[in-house]
């Protein structure tokens, strides 16, 4: 993550993923299946390797919903360190091993949070944001956070 902040927007978040987030709110809010249905393995091909190349990207003409949705989950899950490092996963899990949240929950958790890196904070915050915007459409899209968390759990956790 941090060689790839080199190449950021102004949120600290590299510059594929806010393509990508900002095509997928404009055509991808209202998407039945989005993030649940595969794209196609060509076309995340294709899109993977202009972006490994530093060639221009122009996913309104080269890209579908499905196949942008797909390479966003991909790129998360390969990334050499995970959004959550394994040494604040173990802490998260002993946070939420109680069934009641609490303050004390609460207080852990923002400490947890405050241990990432940078830009993997920064990288959470904007995820964060755009999967809550992506839930507020889920009586069309099917994608409660509930959905988001099975579909997001494996790309930001390793």
């Amino acid at each position: 993550m941090e060689t790839l902040v080199q190449d950021t927007t102004q949120c600290g978040v590299p510059f594929l993923v806010t393509q990508m987030v900002e095509y997928l709110e404009v055509f991808g809010l209202e998407h039945v299946g989005i993030f649940r249905i595969s794209g196609s393995v060509n076309k995340i091909k294709e899109l993977k390797q202009k972006y490994n190349q530093g060639e221009q990207v122009d996913l309104v003409n080269d890209g579908d919903v499905d196949s942008v949705a797909s390479l966003l989950k991909l790129f998360l899950k390969e990334l050499p360190v995970a959004v959550f490092p394994d040494n604040i996963c173990s802490g998260l899990l002993k946070t939420f091993q109680g069934t009641e949240q609490t303050d004390n929950q609460e207080n852990n958790l923002k400490q947890l949070l405050s241990c990432l890196p940078k830009a993997h904070q920064n990288l959470f915050q904007y995820l964060s944001a755009f999967l809550l915007k992506l839930a507020t459409y889920s009586t069309v899209n099917f994608m409660t956070l509930e959905n988001l968390a099975i579909v997001f759990g494996p790309a930001l956790f390793k």
